[in-house]
């Protein structure tokens, strides 16, 4: 053998060693960018659970917003309409018409 195929067999052996070296290295990397893409703190999965959490709190919001629709309405009739004050006033507060007789019925305690 030459000293030039000698040293063309040295050269590959550190190409290969080198490219042995690269896949390891690369896969480690992959594989730390894999677990942390999951599983990090703003990894998917925390993603995923904070999306749910996101149309959880907007599913809330519609219903908080259909009760304020609901209580302006009624703040509407109180402030307007008589039949609902005068409802309001016999049940709340037990106002009564003149010449109304109001009868209480009291439940028996048990002893």
């Amino acid at each position: 053998m030459t000293r030039r195929n000698r040293s063309q067999i040295a050269r590959q052996r550190r190409q290969r060693t080198t490219r042995q070296v690269l896949w390891v290295v690369g896969g480690v990397v992959g594989a730390v960018l894999a677990v942390s893409f999951f599983f990090s703190e703003m990894g998917l999965l925390k993603y995923l659970t904070m999306r749910d959490h996101a149309k959880q709190l907007e599913r809330e919001i519609q219903a908080i917003e259909r009760g304020n629709t609901e209580l302006r309405t009624e703040i509407g009739r109180l402030q307007q309409d008589p039949a609902r004050i005068e409802e309001v006033a016999r049940e709340r507060l037990g106002f009564v018409r003149k010449g109304e007789t109001v009868y209480q019925v009291v439940e028996e305690q048990s002893k």
